[in-house]
């Protein structure tokens, strides 16, 4: 984590210092006056600061008063699943509070290991963690998940407050692992199951299309990021019909674009515009394998003499997708769609 410590006065500044030492990835800001080694002076006002940090940092820790830092920040707020974590400490370095993204920015985490670094006493106020409760949105981030519709999280997590029965449904088994029998949680097999409980909230971790039937309302989805797509084109394919095959494939398989990890092909490829631009369009990370790495790959398909005579290598879209799958299996075997071919593997643990 990339954190920001900003220190406005002389002890802000010693206790600053102590802090970078424990943390890796800390820059220390001193207001100019108090300077001290191995720091960047400032001389801008705290709101300026903060709004130019902002963007910058996963995490500001702020050595001043909480209301100097809440009222520089709250122009800056954007939503809990992109603003940085923020912690506020004193300049005596008695509390260390999280201010801001407690769970998904981290704050509560980071709040906690300055405190240990500064002998003070974390301040956490999320209502989950003072119960001693899970949180499902800790859960996710722990796992690497990603959040179908955040909201639904504070749904879920005051359910579970509350102590209402909440049904989960969970082939991995992470859930019932992390919430160690906390909370009153009913495991099911399935969808069909869940939608029959009776139960006032529902946990789906899935990287499959939510079915109907299944009440949105109080449903939390949480996707594994496991789907590895190998993708072979011919020279000059579209971003639009690279996106339209796999739309229309992922949809017969019942498979969610939430759960895509990555984007497979041959080196060959790495200047493919179409591919390059679908896969920055959609965020996803792509990865190049060599002809050889590919040919060391049992697929179940024959080879195509179309790639071998053209790259050397017996496949494409098979082979990229296991080996960006690292050890995991096929969810779609190669199929030829226009221009594109495409195969789908599930990632393995």
């Amino acid at each position: 984590m990339r954190v920001a410590i900003i220190a406005i006065t002389a002890n802000g500044a010693k206790l600053g210092a102590t802090l970078k030492r424990g943390l890796p990835q800390g820059t220390l800001f001193v207001l100019a006056k108090h300077a001290v080694p191995d720091a960047v002076p400032f001389s801008d006002r705290v709101p300026a600061l903060l709004a130019r940090l902002w963007p910058d940092f996963d995490g500001l820790v702020c050595i001043m008063a909480t209301g100097i830092v809440v009222r520089s920040i709250a122009p800056l707020l954007q939503g809990k699943e992109q603003d940085p974590a923020v912690v506020v400490m004193d300049d005596a370095g008695h509390f260390s509070i999280s201010l801001l993204s407690g769970h998904l920015g981290g704050a509560n985490a980071l709040a906690a290991q300055c405190a240990d670094l500064a002998g003070a006493t974390a301040v956490i106020t999320t209502a989950t963690d003072v119960n001693d409760l899970p949180s499902f949105d800790m859960l996710a981030q722990d796992n690497g998940w990603r959040i179908e519709d955040l909201s639904r999280v504070k749904v879920l997590n005051a359910l579970l407050l509350e102590g209402k029965e909440i049904t989960v449904v969970d082939p991995t088994g992470k859930v019932a692992e992390y919430c160690r029998e906390k909370g009153n949680l009913r495991f099911a097999e399935d969808w069909g199951q869940a939608a029959q409980s009776g139960a006032k909230g529902v946990v789906l971790v899935t990287n499959k299309l939510v079915p109907a039937g299944i009440d949105r309302e109080r449903t939390l989805v949480l996707r594994p990021v496991d789907l590895c797509l190998g993708i072979g084109c011919n020279r000059g394919t579209t971003a639009d019909e690279i996106e339209s095959v796999v739309a229309r494939h992922l949809a017969q398989l019942s498979l969610s674009e939430g759960s895509i990890k990555c984007l497979a092909s041959a080196e060959a490829k790495a200047d493919e515009e179409g591919l390059l631009a679908y896969a920055r369009e959609k965020g996803i990370p792509l990865m190049f394998f060599g002809s050889d790495a590919l040919n060391g790959i049992d697929v179940p398909s024959p080879p195509s003499e179309h790639a071998f005579a053209a790259i050397g290598a017996r496949g494409v879209a098979e082979p990229a997708a296991l080996l960006a799958a690292a050890g995991g299996k096929l969810l779609l075997h190669k199929v030829k769609d226009g221009n594109v071919t495409l195969a789908i593997a599930e990632a393995g643990e």
